[in-house]
This record gives structure tokens, sequence and C-alpha cells, in this order.
């Protein structure tokens, strides 16, 4: 009995010892930036915007790996699997959050670590302006008496921007039906011809789609007035508690020794301070934040509650594996 506990000691000694010899050196080779959307998207843009600046830090290549798919699943999967070393990150966003809990898979809070929120971007509640409609409070007013009768569109089922109607139907107790498009393109079509009556995009996309006049942007769902969206007030005046984040966080592999992670935790916070790297968020749409692993946690639990609520809620099948 001695002798075994004797090796077992020895032996925790010596994993400890390669680990912290594995840590100094740190990181020893390119490191993996996966992306579960392709090049182009959103969080590849803020992948690039990022990555120079990290490997100047690192004094190694980041090279951004595009890995679409399975709405997240694909990425998530590498990451989960991968070797908890620090070589390989993950840009995780609300969509993979929202369908790993769909998947009951990987789940971002508890079965993979974090390192820290990147950023944040807002979106906005817009409707068909030929409505007689200008704020939100005169929406609910409207909406109340048409239950069930009134259309919002998504850009997919269970996606973000379906995902926030949801949340104002569950604190507004409005029945608004949910319909779903391909695409924003198809999505905005429709609004504009009225065949909708309302949309939540991200806010980077409201330029783009909002040049007609022939909608009406009502409200952001930041808690607090943004530059982002000029002049347009939060969801939450209205309706307390209302807030959607679209952000862009970074996680690697469970068991990741946590020196790697205060390393990387540094530099991503440093990059996130360049003036340069924060001008280039804003520009399409993100503001640049930077938190401890212990906040980003916390953020992923909270989340990942909220949402389960608010699928559970809307009738999603959340898996039972």
């Amino acid at each position: 009995m001695r002798t075994i506990l004797f090796l077992l000691i020895v032996s925790i000694a010596l994993y400890s010892s390669l680990s912290f010899s594995e840590s100094k050196k740190y990181p020893s080779r390119p490191i993996r930036l996966i992306v579960a959307n392709g090049p182009g998207s959103s969080p590849d843009v803020i992948a690039r915007i990022i990555n120079g600046k990290l490997s100047e830090l690192l004094g190694q290549p980041v090279i951004v790996d595009n890995r679409p798919g399975a709405t997240g699943l694909i990425a998530v999967e590498l990451l989960a699997k991968s070797t908890p070393d620090g070589h390989t990150l993950f840009l995780s966003t609300m969509t993979q959050l929202i369908s790993m809990i769909m998947y009951q898979k990987y789940l971002l809070a508890s079965e993979l670590s974090p390192v820290t929120l990147v950023g944040t971007t807002p979106f906005a509640i817009v409707i068909n302006a030929s409505i007689p409609v200008k704020t939100i409070p005169e929406w609910i007013a409207y909406a109340r008496p048409r239950q069930n009768q009134i259309n919002y569109g998504s850009g997919g089922l269970w996606g973000s921007s379906h995902l926030c109607i949801e949340a104002f139907n569950s604190l507004t107790g409005l029945k608004i039906t949910h319909i779903p498009y391909p695409s924003t393109g198809a999505t905005v079509a429709d609004l504009i011809s009225g065949n909708i009556q309302m949309y939540c995009p991200a806010a980077p996309s409201l330029p783009a789609i909002n040049n007609s006049g022939k909608l009406c942007v009502l409200g952001v769902t930041y808690l607090k007035p943004t530059k982002l969206v000029p002049g347009i007030p939060p969801i939450s005046d209205s309706v307390p508690g209302f807030e959607l984040l679209g952000w862009y966080g970074i996680n690697v592999a469970l068991h990741t020794p946590p020196d790697i992670i205060s390393k990387l935790n540094l530099s991503f916070n440093k990059v996130l301070k360049n003036i340069d790297v924060q001008e280039r968020m804003f520009a399409v749409g993100t503001d640049a934040i930077g938190s401890t692993p212990e906040w980003f946690s916390k953020f992923l639990r909270k989340n990942t509650d909220r949402w389960t609520k608010i699928l559970n809620e809307s009738g999603a099948s959340i898996r039972k594996e």
C-alpha cells in the first residue's frame, strides 16, 4: 500500500513538473484560432482584426481556421477534443452558446475553459415604416390587441434574430408569430414589402437595410445608449431588464493549465486596449471589451441559464442525452 501511494505521489509530482515546464515555454508553435463561420463573416472579421497583434505579443503566428457548419458544432467539437495546451483557441459567440444548449453537448459555460470576452455588439428592433408607430411603448400598444396577427422574421430558426424577439415576447407578454428566412436579404425584402412587420438584426447590418426609408428603428438591445446606433434609445427604457448582446469571446479546451490561460488573457486584453484594434472593431459594429476569465465564466453561466429558460418557454426541442 505504501509503495502504491509513493508511486502515485511521484506520478503527480512528475506530471505537475512537466505541465509547469510546458507552460513556461508556451507558446511553442503556431496557434490555431477556430472560427465557426466562413471567411468574410462578422466573427471571421473580428478574428482577423485581433490575430495580427496577438501574434506579435505571443511570438508565434495566430492562424484563423474557419470551420463553419452544424451551427457551430463542428468548430466547438474541434476545440473540445484538442490537446489542452493553449495552442488551439475558439472564437465563441452567442450563436454557439445557444446551439450547444440545443445539442446539449460541449456547453461553453461548463465544458470549455473561458479566457476573455472580446467584444459586444447590439441588435435593434426594426419595423415596417408604414405602421403608425415610432417607439417601443407605441409598438407594444399596437401589437397587444393584435396577438397572433403580427409576424416577425429572422435569419433562421433559433438564431440570434429569432431569439431576440422571443425574449421580447417573453418580457412583454406579446404573441408575435415567427417566420424564419434563409438569409438577411430575404427577411429585409419581406419586411419592406409588409409580409412581415418586425425584425431584430445586428447593429452592423443596420446601415445597409435602413437606407430605403421604408423601415423604422424602434430601439437598441444594449441597456444604455450606444454610438454604434446613434440616436436610438435602449429597449430597456420601456421594457425593464431587456438586453441582448451579440458577443465574441475566447475559449480553450477544458483542463488547459491556469498559467497558460492567464498568459492568453493578459495578451488578449493588451490587444483589445490597442487604439487601432478598437477603432477597427468599432467600424464593424463592435465594442472592444476584454475581461478576466472569472468574469467571462460568470457571463457564460448567466447566459446559459437565461437562454435555456427562453428556449424552453418558446417550445424549442432541446436534446436530452
